[in-house]
């Protein structure tokens, strides 16, 4: 009977007691499927060569190898089985893969990029989507994810910006969570394990260049940039957290025991496994120049509570065998992390047999019409109407001639994120088929043969030949839509073929927030026509383009809407539904603002500048709707509190417009004397309402005023007593109303049992008149 056999009822401990070192540090290490694969074909020779004593987990299965997903199911039996039957200990391995906008592999359903289901501001519709990831991934053997990004994105040069959440750290908690909890489930053997991202302060590195060093307070740190891990480690449960590449303050996270251990583990009350991002123990040696070869990286970073080593084994396995030998690190410090995975391993029932899949069952599980039609859903209330002078749209199907121009026009890749499957090309789609811009226009005015399409110019490239092409259109035109930005992707500059390469995405940092290449130039032609233009901006990351706001009458942000963007911005541009999307981020009007996040400190936000005042362009939870919303009564009960109590905070929101409509209630505070400085205003609940014209609702939020704590200047929790002023608004500059709240008592500091989310409400108001249907 092998160690796995007894482990399904055996004590975790008494097992590893057992191990030899090299079966300890096996399962602490990776592996990716080309070294277990041959001509994609499972090879029993390369098996015993690097599973002879068991393995940790292994990467990327599906996303690594190029396989579907029936094949992909296949293979992971076959695996999990030869751990069982053909090493001493029997132990399966964890299979992980990717699923930022979707899982990242072949057949994957590709959803709206990470900032785009932000701008949904809607979380029960975002745990929708990662209840249909996590089928898709369990029906291929799948048991953990190396998804969410939970970092809070300040600086919009940084190329990763689309794959967070946004700029505000209750925005990014509260989303993450919903995120967490459709991928995890119901129970561990039920769901996959998720994993957050990347501790910490990855998203504010210096100039905005990725993996570059960070220099933050341990206030700004835990305040702002740590808050959502520890809120959704509190209130999610969650059980892996992976390491960031930056250092902070000179300690790069792979090493820092203060971090992984004495801030994650002791005072967030984290108990599940930390896994490196990929490659980042290696920097420990190779960029931060803290050790002197790979074993001394494995050993600072194993002491320093970083579990396992992804995507393959390159400091830990041998290394560590050889440190724990010699005595360069303690056995003890090895048997925690081991017994730590092993306990993962548990929970997902890997030990009760809950390791094979039925592979008949994978494919049901793909690119089903239900998927496509939640992929379309989330694509139109991610976007966000930023402009819409005169009414301009929604545009009418009866339209005579509509010029649809520009690079991103008819161009599937650049509809999608860095972290979605495959390089999909506009001639090459093997993959999931993706419904372009021009696709979805064609699609939703069949009967209108009257569609002009120029390409206009590329994305980046300077060549200026197709313009007259495009002004030709736009003469011959009602209306010229067009579909301007950038494109996403991993590989960064260094390494990008001059033929395909990326504007955005993780490596692909920028000095400017400017369209690339002559887009703009070719936007300045099209407007000289007199023909009006919807300008459509697809990009990895906000655009500062003033011009548009002064030139074009209506602008829509829609960012990487996935396979069904194309759809879901014609639902949108048409009027068969509202845009309904609020901006996560700020937008500023040059990039010299930056940062320029709403959450500033008083002060910070009144100084200008020589030739510019310090607002943003657009606001952040700013976005237009084609109804209009009037907000009244607002009431604060009560509205003096003891420390440590609730309150309710309420109003009534009604559409006074003439169409269905969808508006963002956000609840804002703002300490207006504290003993250290407090930003202007913050995020502290919001809720998303759909009203018919004339229908009236009232929302209300329980507030706990353990929301209205920070760390004091012994870095102490606390909540302070003294008057806050409460805000509801439209934005977070677009305050409707306005009121004021007494906290009674003496300092107050908040322990582990904290509160980290406001309770939202909507019900009907009794006076509502004239409703029509929606």
């Amino acid at each position: 009977m092998n160690s796995f056999t007894k482990a399904k009822n055996g004590n975790l401990t008494k097992i590893i007691s057992q191990m030899t070192i090299e079966e300890k540090v096996a399962q602490l290490g990776s592996i990716k499927p080309d070294q277990l694969l041959e001509n994609g074909e499972f090879s029993e020779d390369r098996a015993r060569e690097y599973l002879q004593n068991g393995i940790g987990q292994i990467t990327r299965l599906g996303g690594g190898s190029g396989l579907p997903p029936q094949r992909v199911a296949e293979l992971s039996n076959i695996i999990q089985d030869f751990l069982e039957k053909e090493t001493e200990l029997g132990i399966p391995a964890i299979i992980h893969e990717e699923c930022l906008s979707g899982y990242m592999g072949d057949g994957g359903t590709i959803y709206p990029q990470a900032i785009g289901l932000a701008s949904t501001w809607h979380p029960e519709l975002v745990e929708k989507i990662t209840t249909t990831i996590k089928k898709q991934l369990t029906s291929i053997g799948v048991q953990q994810a190396l998804s969410p990004v939970l970092d809070v994105a300040r600086d919009l040069r940084w190329g990763r910006v689309e794959e967070t959440f946004g700029e505000d750290p209750y925005l990014v908690a509260t989303i993450g969570k919903s995120y967490i909890d459709g991928l995890q489930g119901s129970g561990p053997k039920e769901g996959i394990t998720a994993t957050v991202k990347h501790f910490g302060g990855h998203s504010v590195s210096e100039g905005g260049r990725n993996h570059c060093p960070v220099n933050l307070s341990e206030r700004e740190l835990r305040e702002n940039f740590l808050f959502p891990f520890e809120a959704v480690i509190r209130e999610a449960g969650v059980k892996s957290v992976m390491n960031a590449y930056n250092d902070i303050d000179g300690i790069p996270c792979a090493s820092s025991k203060k971090l992984l251990t004495n801030i994650l583990r002791e005072d967030m009350g984290f108990n599940g496994v930390t896994v490196s991002d990929y490659g980042s123990i290696e920097m420990l040696h190779t960029d931060h120049f803290v050790a002197n070869n790979k074993q001394e990286a494995g050993i600072m970073a194993l002491n320093a509570g970083l579990d396992v080593e992804l995507p393959s084994t390159k400091c830990y396995g041998d290394r560590l065998v050889k440190a724990v030998e010699e005595g360069l690190i303690a056995e003890e410090t090895l048997n925690r992390s081991v017994e730590r995975h092993l306990e993962l391993k548990h929970r997902k029932g890997l030990f009760e047999g809950k390791n094979t899949v039925d592979v008949e069952e994978a494919n049901k599980h793909f690119e089903t019409p239900k998927q496509r039609n939640l992929v379309r859903r989330v694509g139109r209330e991610s976007l966000v109407l930023l402009k819409n002078q005169g009414d301009i749209l929604p545009l009418s199907n009866e339209q005579e001639a509509i010029a649809v121009i520009g690079p991103s026009a008819d161009n599937a890749q650049n509809l999608l994120g860095d972290y979605a499957y495959g390089a999909i090309e506009e001639n090459d789609r093997d993959t999931t088929t993706v419904t372009t811009i021009l696709d979805g226009i064609k699609y939703k005015i069949a009967g209108n043969p009257s569609i002009r399409y120029a390409e206009g110019c590329k994305t980046k490239e300077r060549t200026r030949e197709g313009f007259n092409t495009a002004v030709e259109a736009a003469n011959r035109s009602d209306f010229a839509i067009l579909a301007v930005g950038g494109r996403s992707g991993r590989a960064g500059p260094e390494t990008q073929p001059e033929d395909h390469f990326y504007t955005a995405g993780e490596g692909n940092d920028r000095t400017d927030l400017r369209l690339p290449g002559v887009q703009l130039e070719l936007l300045k032609k099209i407007h000289e026509t007199g023909t009006p233009i919807i300008a459509l901006l697809i990009n990895g990351r906000p655009l500062s383009v003033p011009w548009l706001q002064e030139h074009v009458p209506a602008i829509v942000e829609c960012w990487l809407p996935g396979e069904e963007g194309g759809k879901a911005v014609a639902d949108v541009l048409f009027g068969s539904h509202d845009p309904g999307g609020k901006l996560p981020v700020s937008i500023p009007k040059k990039v010299g603002q930056s940062p320029v996040y709403y959450r500033r400190k008083p002060i910070s936000k009144e100084r200008r500048y020589v030739f510019t005042n310090n607002e943003p362009l657009y606001p952040f939870g700013f976005g237009l709707s084609y109804a209009d919303f009037e907000y009244s009564e607002l009431e604060i009960a009560p509205k003096e509190v003891k420390i440590q109590s609730k309150l309710k905070v309420s109003c009534r929101v009604k559409n006074t417009g003439d169409v269905p409509g969808k508006e963002v209630v956000q609840l804002y505070i703002r300490d207006e004397y504290a003993s250290v400085t407090r930003p202007e205003r913050e995020l502290k609940g919001f809720e998303k309402v759909k009203l018919a014209p004339g229908e009236e609702k009232k929302v209300s939020f329980c507030l706990p005023t353990d929301l209205l704590s920070f760390y004091d200047e012994n870095m102490n929790l606390i909540v302070e007593p003294g008057t806050f002023e409460v805000m509801i608004g439209s934005s977070s500059q677009d305050i409707r109303l306005a009121g004021e709240l007494e906290v009674l008592g003496e300092n107050k500091e908040i322990g582990p049992d904290r509160e980290y989310f406001s309770e939202t409400n909507v019900s009907m108001a009794h006076n509502s008149e004239n409703v029509k249907n929606a």
